[in-house]
């Protein structure tokens, strides 16, 4: 169960991380985690990522971090807007920077680093603007089996 490889303490460092990355733009980041990947992982992630009705952000801007721990796999998926504006190569930037970590058995800080570095591009292209944006989803986090 990946809840157990993650504790609440990490959980808590992931979930301070996406509050501090959201609320500087009006993105969407949200965390998947499992123990397998249903076969490839880019398929898996882009599955999730509509299962999380993350494509329903107003400027396309969700930015998505699936991680499934038995199996070792890791993605990053950003929305059309974000991906129409963050440099070449930024989504591998990210996720070398994530899997260096993982690698080291730091799962919480792997993802946090991520997080800021997808968080820093959001508030570049996407600030946020506290008159119209509403980051509305509650679990930022999710498990699934």
């Amino acid at each position: 169960m990946p809840k157990d490889t993650i504790t609440p303490a990490d959980e808590a460092k992931i979930m301070a991380a996406i509050k501090e990355a959201e609320t500087n733009t009006s993105g969407e980041i949200r965390v998947h985690i499992e123990s397998n990947c249903k076969g490839n992982v880019l398929d898996r992630a882009t599955e999730v990522f509509a299962d999380l009705q993350m494509h329903k952000t107003e400027l396309r801007n969700g930015v998505l971090f699936y991680v499934a721990l038995e199996d070792h796999e890791f993605a990053v998926l950003g929305d059309a807007g974000i991906n129409a504006t963050v440099p070449e190569h930024f989504w591998q930037e990210i996720t070398a920077e994530v899997i260096r970590q993982f690698k080291e058995n730091k799962y919480a800080e792997g993802l946090t680093t991520g997080i800021l570095m997808a968080g820093k591009q959001l508030k570049a292209h996407f600030p946020y603007n506290r008159h119209t944006d509403i980051n509305e989803l509650d679990d930022d986090i999710s498990f699934g089996e």
